[in-house]
């Protein structure tokens, strides 16, 4: 990678020269047992660009050159994957990511104003880091916590129902160091901790904080309460397949 030319003026301060890493002969064994996984190595192609970024920060050119060596694919067809999904980075991150919802009923619900009062707040704009490397910001697409609505995601936890108020002390708390937990989630640790689980190396909190809150499950009470229940399949009519092909 290290002679590769960008044609574009403007890379977003990426800089693809930068070998460094920290990637050792234990991450490349570590790809291996994740591409062991599947039936054919290159779907491992995602959680092993988590591993690389849990180690370097970032997907660094010589993780994209261990993940295609170690998977039988091409660079090219590496960073083809790694430059078309939002959750993998090419500037290295702060110690957590906050992404800020901004589909349509955040956003209506308050996202937007959320969004640019940590802007201001912090210092920075749209996938950018503070100057202390603490908290990269980010808009981010439907986290799928609709019903609580405007939420907050911190290394990929809940932070639900937020405000700009609730938004900046949880930032302060983080840089701070101070002890954060999600909403509906175990306690926040990093960013790259959180990458490498998503890599496929649990961590030993999966049921750690509650999966659910009342929101959620409001329908699946609503439904014991009145008795319902899904229909029996064997109950509903066959299809007319006769019919169907007329």
């Amino acid at each position: 990678m290290s002679g590769f030319k960008s044609y574009f003026e403007k890379s977003g301060g990426i800089d693809v020269a930068d070998d460094a890493t920290n990637l050792t002969d234990e991450h490349r064994e570590e790809i291996r047992q994740i591409a062991a996984r599947y039936p054919q190595k290159r779907s491992a192609l995602l959680p092993a660009l988590h591993l690389v970024q849990s180690v370097d920060g970032r997907v660094s050119p010589k993780g994209l050159e261990m993940c295609a060596e170690e998977l039988g694919i091409t660079t090219a067809e590496a960073n083809g994957v790694a430059t078309f999904y939002t959750m993998y980075k090419r500037k290295k991150a702060g110690k957590h990511h906050v992404g800020v919802c901004s589909t349509a009923l955040c956003a209506i619900m308050g996202g937007d104003h959320i969004f640019e009062t940590l802007s201001e707040h912090l210092g920075v704009g749209n996938d950018e880091t503070t100057e202390d490397g603490s908290v990269t910001l980010e808009r981010v697409e439907c986290n799928a916590g609709c019903d609580y609505a405007p939420v907050v995601m911190v290394n990929w936890e809940f932070f639900d129902n937020m405000t700009p108020d609730s938004a900046i002390r949880l930032v302060d708390d983080l840089a701070a160091g101070n002890p954060v937990t999600s909403t509906r989630g175990a306690e926040i640790t990093s960013w790259r901790e959180a990458e490498r689980v998503l890599a496929g190396f649990d961590d030993g909190r999966t049921d750690e904080g509650p999966a659910g809150g009342p929101a959620s499950l409001l329908g699946v009470e609503i439904a014991a309460e009145k008795g319902w229940k899904a229909p029996d399949p064997a109950a509903l009519p066959a299809n007319d397949t006769e019919g169907e092909s007329k």
